[in-house]
């Protein structure tokens, strides 16, 4: 009977798995359909974004189609294929790996991979010239010395900074094209004829894709570079007017995730912290561009650069006045009212210069000789007033009792260390270890009696001292507003250098002067596609 009850059991058991398994797998193929469903619909919202947020993606992803295709002509037409060969495959290769979205990106890697490749086949020729006047063997060993010398000199250059930056790809280029040539010299008689060949096709693959770039539609970074620092402007201008109204009217509350992507102040400075390696990057393909503005000035990447760096700068004030908003110690409501129309002007202020800024860099004019308006100077007037109208909240009104209680504290304090420092007589006999234990466990009870009689006076003295603390939070917001105002004046001096430079049109009394922030357009940095490898 019992034997046939444990077989029931256990046939229920294996019933009840084999459907919490089955149940498992319907669950799983249900969600795969939902996601399967929604697949055509996500990957055509994915598509129709990408293309809205920067049309030019749409137009740089055709010509880059329409090169391959006339490339790929080499090979498919049979008068073409007949005088190149297979060496025709190179062109195909060679517009994957140069074309880039900007002409000035697409113009430094085409240079680099061309004279890489130029200066390559001349010392390869040299040197199977050379060794050619020998023997066999010692011709082995003259291209190995070769192949050693060469790679060792060209891998070191790649560390000099100016070679790292500019022609770093050109030097990989050389070095691959140069061990080909020179090694498959020593086993193939025709190496010259596969390198000449590939010269030119890899010169043709350049000229299509400098001529798409330059001609078709260019993306210049310059533009890109120039762009991006009159939305760098405006991304401040409104970080510091919503943090400042987000003090005094919105509920500051303390949130781990400071670096929300959903908060307006957080992207209004991020763009600006993450700018370096863009803004670097940017101005190094402007310096390959030529000049093709309306005047054919020269571009003064460089000043760019330095703009960025002082709006990096600025923008360090910016993340500390948010800081201020997620601090443990609150200033009250009741105290924020009393200085919140002087600092609310001061901010609308500081972020009308602002965007004065951007309106200048983006119409390519100089700024208003009344940017620093007499506004801001009465502004910042205006909130030094209201803090001295205040000096309760800041000098403390208690200082005399808070002194009183940290003697009382100190002198307790040296009660006890001076109790704890006499020390009973030595004893030399069997009992002194178990006294001294005894001893040391009183000692620490006693420390601990002497913190907790401690912890009320401490308290006593931090209340004392509380409506000090907490006039220190804004205390800190408000310099940290001020500091807004001094860095801003390093912005305006990086930001006219760059008219002269880049000889913007004289400001007219009569150039209306917008202050409407305009939604920033994507990141630049994103249309620049990572590169993953020579070939």
């Amino acid at each position: 009977m019992v034997p046939k009850v444990h077989a029931g059991l256990e046939m229920a058991m294996a019933g009840n798995e084999s459907d919490r398994i089955i149940g498992n797998w319907k669950k799983r193929m249900h969600v795969f359909g939902e996601k399967f469903r929604r697949f055509p619909i996500m990957a055509w919202k994915t598509t129709w974004k990408v293309g809205h947020d920067d049309p030019r993606r749409v137009i740089h992803a055709f010509k880059v189609g329409l090169s391959l295709t006339l490339v790929s002509l080499l090979y498919l037409l049979e008068p073409l294929f007949k005088g190149i060969g297979q060496n025709a495959i190179w062109a195909v290769m060679t517009v994957v790996v140069v074309f880039e979205f900007t002409a000035g990106a697409t113009l430094c890697k085409g240079l680099n991979r061309g004279l890489g490749t130029l200066i390559a086949g001349l010392l390869a020729f040299f040197i199977k010239y050379v060794a050619n006047t020998s023997g066999q063997v010692v011709q082995a060993v003259f291209i190995g010395a070769a192949v050693f010398i060469i790679g060792t000199a060209a891998t070191y250059m790649r560390f000099f900074p100016y070679i790292k930056k500019n022609y770093d790809y050109g030097v990989v280029i050389f070095l691959l094209t140069f061990n080909l040539l020179t090694v498959s010299s020593y086993r193939v008689d025709n190496v010259l004829k596969i390198a000449h060949d590939r010269f030119y096709t890899i010169a043709i693959g350049c000229a299509v894709c400098l001529l798409m770039s330059l001609l078709i539609f260019p993306n210049w970074s310059g533009e890109d570079l120039h762009n991006s620092t009159a939305f760098k402007l405006e991304g401040l201008a409104k970080s510091i007017e919503a943090c400042v109204n987000e003090y005094f009217y919105g509920e500051v509350e303390n949130s781990d995730d400071i670096k929300s992507s959903e908060d307006p102040i957080y992207k209004g400075y991020k763009a600006v912290l993450d700018s370096k390696s863009t803004d670097e990057t940017l101005a190094l393909h402007a310096s390959w561009e030529p000049r093709h503005s309306r005047y054919c000035h020269r571009f003064p990447w460089q000043q760019y650069v330095k703009v960025g760096t002082v709006l990096r700068q600025f923008g360090y004030t910016v993340v500390a006045l948010h800081g201020c908003l997620r601090t443990e110690i609150k200033t009250p409501r009741s105290v924020r009212v009393m200085f919140k129309d002087p600092c609310i002007r001061l901010a609308a202020e500081v972020s009308k210069v602002l965007i004065e800024l951007a309106n200048s860099i983006r119409n390519r004019r100089h700024c208003s000789p009344e940017i620093l308006s007499d506004h801001l100077h009465e502004a910042l007037q205006d909130l030094n007033t209201a803090i001295k109208s205040q000096p309760r909240l800041f000098l403390g009104s208690n200082d005399s009792q808070a002194n009183n209680m940290l003697a009382i504290a100190a002198a307790h304090a040296g009660q006890t260390k001076h109790g704890k420092g006499s020390l009973s007589s030595v004893k030399t006999d069997s009992s002194a270890l178990l006294d001294w234990k005894t001893k040391r466990g009183s000692a620490e009870q006693s420390k601990e009696a002497e913190r907790k009689m401690l912890r009320p006076q401490l308290s006593k003295i931090a209340i004392t001292s509380l409506e000090f603390s907490e006039a220190l939070p804004f205390a800190a917001f408000a310099s940290l507003l001020v500091e807004t105002v001094a860095k801003l004046d390093f912005v305006i001096e990086e930001v006219e250098e760059l008219g002269r430079l880049a000889c913007f049109k004289e400001y007219r009394p009569g150039d209306e002067i917008s202050v409407t922030c305009e939604r920033p357009r994507i990141d630049v940095l994103e249309n620049h596609l990572p590169s993953h490898g020579v070939e």
